[in-house]
């Protein structure tokens, strides 16, 4: 998958992209991002209708949950969370409401119970292959609750559909 192939970002994001201006690399990932997470919402809406997530913050959330890096930009390429906080307060200082914000600080340490966090953090980690257990059982979880089918048969279903995932970003 190219770039060129990837879903086009909300009107919001690009406004917010445009006033803060984040090197092209941090842009590229948060595009990269937002493309699985459109992906990741389509699936569990079609096979999990029963689950009930806001699909307009799950996006908005995937596209700005980096943009701390654009204060942090050491950690583009390496490690740290110091970004987290600072995307939270750069997008509170912007006008977004906590709500939507919230997922700056919430992608690598998300809440269990919240159906949305868990699908932008789980966008964030299988675009490059990255599979994360607690993640994915805490969403397998919340799956077999909505749906009431076993959580074996919702494992096979998020695996299958995550290798789909895997698979296309050799393509990056």
């Amino acid at each position: 998958m190219t770039s060129a192939k990837l879903r086009p970002l909300p009107a919001e994001v690009i406004t917010l992209l445009d006033q803060l201006t984040p090197c092209p690399r941090l842009v590229e990932h948060l595009r990269i991002v937002h493309d699985v997470a459109c992906r990741l919402c389509d699936w569990v809406a079609a096979t999990f209708p029963e689950l009930a997530f806001d699909r307009d913050a799950v996006l908005f959330g995937a596209a700005t949950h980096d943009i701390g890096k654009t204060l942090h930009p050491e950690e583009l390429s390496g490690p740290g969370s110091c970004h987290e906080q600072a995307g939270y307060d750069l997008l509170t200082a912007q006008g977004v409401c906590p709500s939507r914000a919230r997922f700056a600080r919430t992608h690598a340490a998300w809440n269990p119970t919240d159906p949305d966090e868990l699908l932008v953090s789980l966008s964030d980690k299988v675009w490059k292959g990255r599979r994360v257990a607690a993640l994915e059982q805490d969403l397998i979880t919340l799956l077999a609750t909505a749906s009431g089918r076993p959580e074996w048969e919702i494992f096979q279903a998020l695996d299958d559909f995550v290798t789909t995932i895997e698979t296309d970003s050799l393509l990056f």
